[in-house]
């Protein structure tokens, strides 16, 4: 964590606003001004300019920023900056918290097998910052993204389980895995269908992880976690199976989550549960128009073997639902459909309460990491009806994909269940302040601001 509690030598960073130009360049005096006239400083957001003193060394550090927008503001600094130690000079105590989440997440790099070639600018801790929340939600994030960027050689069913147990030992909870035949036995059987052509070793599995009080309110995190998605017998494109290593992406999120919440130690019945499978292509890949039988007792026919993640899904959320939770989430990468609609850094809310949407999507703004709700539109549920079983995993319509993909889900949780789905792209196709090329925890801030401001009094 590039942040310090203090440095007696610390450079201070001033940051500056368009508005505020005039003023703080005069309270910096007059060679800071011709200084930053003469190199162009115009205090635009994302400007810097490295302030000299006397003797060449540096002195100062001028940064522009919009103070509507705090987050960002120095996420591109630990690495573009020299390795010193800096502290900032006169910032609102209310953004603090901000900027230094900022300055922790821009300090981000996937390590596992390039080593970081320079070290990192260091922070002293804005003054009013709350340092727990920052310190739980950077590593949640930076958890979530290393799972996310981990590729599926590495990252399986297995490994995922593996680093979701590590996770939960961390925080003294209690963790189970069902593993490949025992899903059939114990009632999983969508679960097992998706993963059951992988090879040996890396079978599918439902990991379960339970912590807090049992008398708390129940809030249930499930996360899509398909390690790889090749499409099964409805075989992707190259094109298309490229990025499918972040297909868990949803589960990454939901774990990462999880570690915040158990870190903040809310007052909270948490359980994270998590279908982890490959879609592989064997001679027992489940079939087009194959029929299973879901744990819920719908039988569901198999319209597109590239349709997976909804099928682990939806034995997972029956699970969830069956303890009737105060509060049950999914994340999932589910559609591209959501992709066309609201590109990758916005993703799709869906929820069946609309307090809950409207709690979701106010946190989303709060805390700079923004959701846009779609409807669960009842006049496409007949859409993937079957002749032959009660659902079809797709419509038969090429329209609003997302939609009838998050009314398929709906159909395995009670309309009692206050319930969100998230479908979520997990990755940055561009590096930006903060934010490297590669996976992300798209979603995860807002899912916890909101479950903090629910549950967390």
């Amino acid at each position: 964590m590039p942040l310090i509690s203090n440095a007696g030598d610390a450079v201070p960073v001033t940051l500056v606003s368009a508005a505020d130009r005039a003023a703080n360049l005069k309270r910096l005096g007059a060679r800071t001004s011709r200084w930053a006239d003469a190199t162009g400083f115009k205090a635009g957001p994302g400007e810097v300019a490295l302030v000299p003193g006397d003797d060449g060394a540096l002195e100062g550090v001028l940064v522009g920023w919009k103070p509507e927008e705090p987050l960002w503001a120095l996420a591109d600094l630990p690495d573009k900056l020299p390795e010193r130690d800096y502290a900032l000079d006169g910032a609102p105590a209310k953004a603090a918290t901000q900027l230094a989440l900022g300055w922790a997440l821009g300090a981000y790099q996937f390590t596992r097998y390039k080593a970081r070639k320079k070290g990192w600018a260091k922070l002293v801790w804005p003054e009013g910052a709350d340092t727990g929340l920052v310190k739980r939600l950077a590593d949640g994030i930076f958890l979530a993204r290393d799972l996310i960027n981990t590729p599926t050689e590495d990252m399986g069913p297995a490994d995922l389980a593996s680093a979701a147990k590590k996770m939960a030992a961390a925080h003294g909870a209690k963790f189970s895995v069902i593993v490949g035949d025992a899903l059939l036995k114990q009632n999983y059987p969508t679960i097992h269908m998706v993963g059951r052509a992988a090879a040996a070793g890396r079978e599918p599995r439902l990991i379960d992880i339970r912590w807090g009080d049992p008398k708390a309110p129940k809030v249930t995190l499930v996360g899509k976690g398909v390690c790889f998605d090749t499409g099964g017998l409805d075989l992707k494109p190259s094109s298309g199976m490229k990025l499918m290593k972040k297909d868990m992406g949803g589960a990454a999120t939901m774990l990462g989550l999880a570690h915040a919440i158990m870190a903040a130690k809310l007052k909270v019945r948490l359980r994270v549960l998590v279908p982890a499978v490959e879609n592989s292509v064997a001679g027992n890949a489940m079939r087009p128009l194959d029929i299973v039988r879901t744990r819920k007792g719908l039988t569901v026919e198999i319209g597109n073997t590239d349709a997976e993640g909804r099928l682990i899904l939806c034995d997972a959320l029956a699970e969830a639902d069956g303890e009737n939770p105060a509060l049950l989430l999914d994340f999932a990468t589910l559609t591209g459909a959501a992709r066309v609609a609201l590109g990758p850094d916005l993703p799709a809310l869906f929820a069946n309460d609309d307090a809950l949407a409207a709690d979701f999507l106010r946190a989303g703004t709060a805390q700079a990491d923004p959701l846009w709700r779609l409807p669960l539109w009842q006049g496409y549920r007949d859409t993937y009806k079957s002749k032959i079983a009660d659902l079809n995993n797709i419509s038969e319509s090429p329209f609003a994909g997302a939609i009838q993909a998050a009314l398929y889900l709906q159909e395995f949780v009670s309309a009692k269940t206050r319930w969100a789905h998230v479908d979520t792209f997990a990755w940055n196709p561009r590096s930006r302040p903060g934010r490297p090329e590669g996976g992300e925890a798209l979603g995860l801030r807002a899912a916890y601001a909101m479950i903090e401001a629910r549950f967390g009094q």
